[in-house]
C-alpha cells in the first residue's frame, strides 16, 4: 500500500501545474438572446483555456438585481471571480480593498496600447488595473427608417435646426416624428443628448463629470431644456412607460421616421433582418458630429485566495480583450470592441462608423462619460438628474430656466 501511495505522490508532482485548472464565477446580466449568445462565448474560450466557467447570470433591470446579489456575497467574504460593474461604481469597489490587481496582464497584453487612454482610466483604481472592458456603446445615435423620410420628403439631419425640420415634416405626413419610451433612463439619455447637442463635449464634462454649478444653470443648459419640451410635439401620447424596444420597433415597422438611443437599439434592426445602411440609417445625434458619449461594459475582478483560480482569473481579464471574444460578443450586442487595432471588415456600416468616430473622437475632448448609463457620475447624481428631466418632460408647464437651476440644486444635494 505504501507503495502505491509513493506512486500516486510521484505522479501528482510530475504532473503540469497547468492540469490544475480553475474555476471562474462570473457574476453578470448578459441574459437576452444576443447578450446571452455573447456570454456562452466567453464560457467556451475559458473553458478552452482548461478552466471551470461557473456561470453566475441574475436577470433583471441593467443590473440593479446583480448588484444586490454581489454585494451581500462580498460583505460575507465570498464573491465571485469576476463581476459585471461599470464607471466610477469600480472606484467605489476599489475604496473597499476587494478588487484584485491585473497589472501583470495589462502589461503583457499590452493594455495601455490597445485602450485609448479614457477608457483605460476608468478601468484603474489607484493606477492599477482592476477591470477588464468588454465593449463600447455609443449612446448619441439618431436611427431613421429612409422609407418614411422619402414618404414624408425629408432628410437625414445633421444640426438641430434640420432635425426639427424633418419632424416638421414626418408630422405632416401623418407619421410619429420620433418614437420614444416614457421612462426615466430613456428621457435622461434624450435629454443628455441634447447637451452634448447644444453645450459641446468640454461644457458637457463640466456639467455631468465636474458638476460644475455655473455650467449647470448656463444659458445653454436652459436651451437644452427647451430643446427637450419642444421635444414633446412630436412623440405620440402613448409614449409613456413604453420599453425602448418597442419604440424601435414602431421605426422598424414604418409607424415612426426616428428614435433617439443607443446602439443596443441596432440588435432589434438585425433581429427583424434589416441592413444597415439600406434598411435603416445611423447618424450622430444632430449637432453631436465629432462627439462620442460612451457606455461601456467591463467586468471587475475581486481578490482570491486561491492561487489556480487567481489564474483562471487572469486567464478570462485576458479572454476578453482577445480578437475573437471582441468580434463574436460586439456583434452580438450592438456595440463596437474596445480594442483600436480591431479588424472590423465583418461588421456592419453602423459599427464601422462607431469605431472610426470613437477612435477620432478619443484624440481630443469628444469623447465623453454617458450619464444617462452610469460612466459619468455616481448613481446618487444620475437619480438626482433623471428626477429633475422627467418631472419636466412630463410637465407641460414646465419652465426651462426654473429646470435649470433645480438640476444644479438636486446635484448638490446628493454629493
Amino acid at each position: 500500500m505504501k507503495a502505491i501511495h509513493r506512486l500516486a505522490l510521484a505522479v501528482s508532482l510530475a504532473l503540469p501545474l497547468s492540469a490544475l485548472a480553475g474555476e471562474v464565477e462570473v457574476l453578470h446580466w448578459w441574459t437576452s438572446g444576443g447578450e446571452k449568445r455573447a456570454a456562452d462565448t466567453l464560457q467556451r474560450l475559458v473553458e478552452e483555456k482548461g478552466h471551470t466557467w461557473k456561470d453566475f447570470a441574475v436577470a433583471g433591470g441593467g443590473g440593479e438585481a446583480a448588484m444586490t446579489v454581489l454585494k451581500t456575497r462580498a460583505v460575507s467574504g465570498n464573491p465571485p471571480s469576476a463581476a459585471q460593474i461599470k464607471g466610477p461604481d469600480i472606484q467605489e469597489w476599489g475604496e473597499l480593498g476587494l478588487l484584485a490587481n491585473l497589472d501583470n496582464v495589462a502589461e503583457q497584453g499590452k493594455w495601455d496600447e490597445l485602450l485609448p487612454k479614457q477608457v483605460a482610466k476608468v478601468m484603474q483604481y489607484d493606477d492599477s488595473y482592476v477591470a477588464v472592458p468588454v465593449n463600447v456603446h455609443r449612446v448619441n445615435w439618431l436611427w431613421i427608417n429612409p422609407e418614411v423620410f422619402e414618404k414624408a420628403g425629408a432628410k437625414p439631419p445633421k444640426t438641430l435646426d434640420e432635425f426639427w425640420a424633418a419632424a416638421d415634416k414626418l408630422k405632416a405626413a401623418g407619421f410619429v416624428p420620433v418614437a420614444h419610451g416614457g421612462q426615466p433612463w430613456q428621457d435622461g439619455t434624450v435629454f443628455e443628448d441634447f447637451v452634448l447637442s447644444i453645450l459641446g463635449p468640454e461644457d458637457y464634462h463640466k456639467a455631468f463629470v465636474e458638476l460644475d454649478e455655473e455650467v449647470l444653470t448656463s444659458d445653454k443648459m436652459v436651451q437644452a431644456f427647451a430643446a427637450l419640451k419642444k421635444l414633446r410635439e412630436y412623440i405620440d401620447p402613448d409614449a409613456a412607460g413604453r420599453d425602448w424596444n418597442r419604440a424601435t420597433g414602431m421605426v422598424i415597422d414604418g409607424k415612426a421616421g426616428m428614435q433617439i438611443m443607443g446602439d443596443w437599439a441596432k440588435s432589434e434592426w438585425t433581429a427583424a433582418n434589416k441592413v444597415a445602411g439600406k434598411d435603416y440609417l445611423c447618424v450622430p445625434f444632430p449637432g453631436t458630429q465629432g462627439s462620442f458619449a460612451y457606455n461601456i461594459d467591463s467586468l471587475a475582478m475581486f481578490k482570491l485566495n486561491d492561487e489556480e483560480n487567481r489564474k483562471a482569473q487572469e486567464d478570462l481579464a485576458r479572454t476578453v480583450l482577445e480578437p475573437e471574444f471582441q468580434q463574436v460578443f460586439n456583434q452580438n450586442k450592438g456595440s463596437i470592441p474596445v480594442r483600436l487595432d480591431q479588424d472590423m471588415s465583418e461588421f456592419d456600416s453602423c459599427a464601422q462608423k462607431s469605431m472610426a468616430d470613437f477612435k477620432e473622437a478619443a484624440q481630443g475632448e469628444g469623447l465623453q462619460p454617458s450619464l444617462a448609463h452610469g460612466m459619468a457620475a455616481s448613481s446618487y447624481v444620475q437619480g438626482a438628474v433623471f428626477d429633475v428631466v422627467t418631472n419636466f418632460f412630463n410637465d407641460p408647464n414646465a419652465d426651462p430656466k426654473q429646470a435649470a437651476k433645480q438640476l444644479a440644486a438636486a446635484i448638490q444635494a446628493v454629493q
